[in-house]
């Protein structure tokens, strides 16, 4: 249970998770949202991961994450608080906005990312 509430007790990691609830998206999808280095995102990412809090798949040579259904279930309190919460939080939109820009920028990594998360959608 301490694992838990250190993965949630940080300001990025709950934007990162407010981004993600509801959703799927690649590392450069995250990093574009919130302004995040690879390596930032990368740490909070594990972070939320060793909690149980997300969970993750590989598309090729792009780490999609979301939210780990398995968490929502054995704490059905806690994700219905923190979905409230997080939908609330200041700047949501305009995040979720640049990371559905990261996917339509030109760089070959966000363009591959892009066109790799369309096609498994």
């Amino acid at each position: 249970m301490l694992q838990l509430f250190k993965a949630l007790s940080d300001d990025t990691r709950l934007r990162i998770l407010a981004l993600l609830w509801g959703s799927e998206l690649c590392v450069c999808e995250i990093e574009g949202g919130l302004g995040l280095t690879q390596s930032n995102a990368s740490r909070h990412l594990t972070v939320l991961k060793n909690a149980g809090i997300v969970t993750s798949s590989k598309h090729a040579q792009w780490s999609h994450y979301r939210v780990d259904e398995t968490f929502i279930k054995q704490h059905k309190d806690l994700a219905a608080y923190l979905a409230e919460r997080l939908a609330a939080l200041p700047g949501l939109e305009e995040a979720r906005e640049r990371a559905s820009q990261a996917k339509q920028t030109t760089g070959c990594v966000l363009k591959a990312c892009g066109a790799s998360t369309e096609n498994q959608r």
